[in-house]
């Protein structure tokens, strides 16, 4: 029998960026649903994707807005998120975690294969945050 593909919400606004991610994504394995805006993603969340890939830096509504807002929604707070950005601040990160996200993920430090085996382990594990001393820091 042939398992369901799991299904990742890929909200970014930079078109290279989310079609590179969605190419790889695909490639892997994954279905995959995006958005080019927060307000979008949040409305996309709906759909009960697996596993969320957040930007930060997003137009309408930011990453961390709609942390927050999914975190505060019953039908998506279980929803593991992971944020996809190139802010690397710690009180950014620190911040993301407190709102709720699983992980945080550099761009600049991970290749569209490298993010496919995390999205992947990240699945395994959806309850198991992300080790805040692992991440790359500016």
């Amino acid at each position: 029998m042939k398992r369901k593909k799991s299904v990742v919400l890929l909200i970014e606004d930079e078109l290279f960026i989310r079609e590179l991610y969605q190419n790889r994504l695909q490639k892997s394995g994954f279905s995959v649903l995006v958005a080019s805006d927060g307000m979008e993603g949040f409305n996309l969340a709906s759909k009960n994707p697996d596993i969320i890939l957040l930007d930060i830096m997003l137009p309408k509504m930011n990453g961390m807005e709609v942390l927050a807002k999914l975190k505060e929604n019953s039908q998506t707070s279980g929803i593991p998120i992971v944020m996809l950005t190139n802010l690397g601040q710690e009180s950014i990160i620190k911040e993301a975690f407190k709102k709720g996200c699983l992980g945080y993920i550099m761009k600049m430090r991970v290749t569209p294969s490298e993010l496919s085996q995390r999205v992947e382990e990240f699945l395994a594990n959806p309850t198991q945050k992300m080790d805040v001393a692992k991440i790359d820091l500016d």
